[in-house]
């Protein structure tokens, strides 16, 4: 893989930052007077998608030199090294082949792919068993409830997409548990049938402390409703590679399916981890949304890098991360069953590029991965826009709609398109004084005065937008797709190594020490004082 050592030490990044110092005092307002075709010209149309990136503080001179930039930072060869198989992620010597997992059978039979093929028969059985009513519980009742507990990837990639296909639900329904905070689990075992519930498993190790604690709750809450330890397999699905683990708490290994190494949890929903989904909205819906993330893959693999959307996304974001000092970005879509997107993409973005060291191992002296936020539209106008529209932090905006929605209900959704295109009219243009003094017309010159700084909006705030026809199993599979890429491009740009996540783990270490410490009254005194107090407050409390 090519590598680079400083991210400042590329041609193309002295090149940006004339250019973003230029770029800082222009309105995006007069890059348009500048250019009557500059709509056309910073519009892409993709892959099913419409993207226009025209309300950015970017000209064709800055956007060359940031498609520069990748080139010098060897994203072409990345992306080849990608789909080949080459080990990218060298801290824990393995490939990242998750789109090896929706790829279409036309691809290269390797012993790889065809484990995959495998387990997606495996998974179209139970998917289909639950769906037609044979899958039965241990008193003879049809399964109609299907838990999922898991957490990190093998929760929140399943409950996005769960979500977000409502509209395409079958009869079996979806829960997912994955905090070891017992509310979780008893809330959703509330509105439960033991004879008619289905859990899956999720976890590589089958050591995971949260997922293995609600795991065997889960389990005497089976066997206490009447269940013998022989009915468990009526009951219990694992996704997993520690078979034995899993027969020991009673699930046979014809009941587990496969979790590979060159798979990140972050970016498993396309392998069996995504049972839960499959069994929600169909196995061919499954299929279908696999389809669309590989159609994106081919977009991404094969398109040039001026005419890549996931690459312009990523240079984009690299632009205002790098070189406007933003330290966040919003992702706001205008559909309610994405209301989980922008929370995925927390952990596809923060976990994968939350670096701070390079892949030579050396100390980053620049902003790697950006804190990523947002909610649905028009929910977010009413809670954050503010800080958005007139606050003193730059933070670009990916703004997400469907033409059209699943729910004609009254004029809805004109309503909320017109927000969509308001929102982004406004950041952009802003609203000046004399704007203001016109609005106020008739008030007194001390009034408009007293209100005039309170009621100017600056504009200038860059948005992206993405559009697309409906949200469907196929588009939604495109979407996750393209911003997975996007993730990956940035990595390149900033020579991290995206696919793994130590980050995660001291905090897990530091916990198991601390555990057995709460299990008695005793004070304790082997942590820094902060720590001593509080779980020493804790215990008082308790």
């Amino acid at each position: 893989m090519t590598v680079h050592t400083l991210l400042p030490d590329l041609p193309a990044y002295a090149e940006l930052e004339a250019h973003a110092a230029r770029l800082k005092s222009t309105p995006i307002e007069q890059l348009f007077e500048q250019d009557d075709n500059r709509t056309k010209v910073f519009s892409l149309n993709a892959a099913g998608l419409s993207l226009d990136f025209s309300k950015q503080l970017l000209d064709t001179k800055a956007r060359i030199s940031l498609l520069d930039l990748a080139e010098q930072a060897g994203v072409r060869q990345s992306i080849e090294n990608l789909f080949s198989g080459t080990p990218i992620n060298n801290t824990e010597e393995r490939p990242a082949l998750h789109t090896l997992l929706r790829a279409s059978q036309a691809g290269k039979q390797t012993e790889k792919f065809r484990e995959v093929l495998a387990a997606r028969t495996r998974m179209r059985a139970l998917a289909e068993g639950l769906n037609n009513g044979e899958h039965k519980g241990y008193s003879g009742h049809i399964i109609t409830d299907v838990v999922n507990i898991g957490i990190g990837g093998s929760d929140l990639g399943p409950r996005l997409v769960t979500d977000a296909l409502r509209p395409f639900h079958g009869d079996v329904r979806c829960h997912y548990v994955a905090n070891v905070d017992p509310a979780d689990l008893r809330d959703t075992l509330k509105c439960l049938n033991a004879e008619t519930t289905l859990f899956i498993i999720c976890s590589k190790s089958f050591r995971t402390e949260e997922t293995l604690a609600n795991s065997l709750v889960a389990r005497a809450w089976v066997l206490n409703a009447g269940a013998t330890t022989e009915d468990l397999d009526r009951h219990f699905l694992a996704v997993t590679s520690n078979l034995e683990a899993a027969e020991k708490f009673g699930i046979p290994p014809d009941n587990c399916l496969p979790m590979w190494d060159w798979v990140g949890g972050r970016y498993s929903l396309w392998s069996s981890i995504g049972l839960s989904i499959a069994c929600t909205i169909g196995y061919e819906h499954f299929e279908s949304l696999l389809q669309g993330a590989h159609h994106t893959d081919l977009h991404f693999k094969e398109r040039p890098l001026d005419q890549n959307i996931p690459v312009l996304l990523a240079m984009i974001g690299v632009w205002y991360n790098n070189f406007f000092e933003a330290e966040s970005e919003a992702i706001l879509p205008y559909d309610q069953y994405m209301h989980r997107f922008s929370a995925y993409f927390q952990q596809g973005n923060m976990e994968s590029n939350g670096k701070s060291t390079d892949r030579s191992g050396t100390k980053i002296n620049y902003q790697t991965g950006p804190i990523i936020w947002g909610e649905p539209g028009t929910n977010g106008q009413h809670a954050f826009y503010q800080l958005i529209h007139q606050g003193t932090k730059l933070i670009p905006c990916d703004f997400l709609a469907p033409a059209k929605s699943h729910n004609p209900l009254s004029d809805h959704h004109s309503k909320l398109m017109s927000n969509f295109f308001a929102q982004t009219e406004a950041l952009m243009n802003g609203k000046t004084e004399k704007e203001v003094s016109d609005e106020m017309a008739g008030k007194s010159l001390t009034e408009i005065s007293d209100l005039l700084n309170y009621k100017v909006f600056e504009g200038n705030r860059p948005t992206n937008s993405l559009l697309f026809k409906e949200l469907t199993p196929h588009m939604l599979g495109r979407l996750i797709a393209l911003y997975e890429h996007k993730i990956f491009v940035q990595g390149v740009i900033w020579n991290v190594y995206s696919f793994d996540q130590w980050g995660v783990e001291l905090g897990k270490q530091l916990a198991k020490k601390i555990l057995p410490e709460l299990h008695d009254e005793d004070l304790v005194s082997s942590h820094d004082n902060s720590t001593n107090g509080l779980i020493n407050t804790y215990k008082i409390f308790r």
